[in-house]
């Protein structure tokens, strides 16, 4: 599984794992790469949160926790990936994935985080 987030400022936080996901998990994510990267990259600022509507992502203790912190969440129809900022970030990282065609899972791992380093801003700004 791979989680990122992203913005008009720039790249935010990537994270891979082996397995699937839940809301418990989906949390930790949030509390250990979304706020950090949050920070960083608005410094304060108010922002939207934008992720689908997975069920990690929608469950009452996200929502609750999403809530407690002022995180204000966009609201998002059911089954519209074409309106997903990340999902454009997604399909240009696996483009040139498959070009660079990595043979093994830490391969793919290493092609992930670099094209996800190697995303310019001119494009996010761009795509948002």
């Amino acid at each position: 599984m791979v989680w990122g987030c992203m913005s008009a400022c720039g790249m935010g936080s990537l994270h891979i794992w082996k397995g699937t996901i839940n809301a418990e998990r989906y949390i930790q994510v949030l509390e250990q790469h979304m706020l950090p990267s949050r920070h960083r990259l608005f410094q304060g600022r108010s922002c939207i949160f934008q992720h689908d509507n997975a069920r990690p992502h929608t469950a009452s203790i996200t929502t609750s926790w999403l809530r407690r912190r002022r995180i204000r969440v966009l609201k998002w129809p059911a089954c519209s990936p074409d309106l997903s900022l990340i999902e454009n970030i997604w399909r240009i990282i696996k483009r040139k994935i498959r070009q660079r065609r990595p043979k093994t899972v830490e391969q793919l791992e290493a092609c992930i985080r670099q094209e996800w380093d190697n995303i310019p801003i001119p494009k996010l700004e761009q795509l948002v």
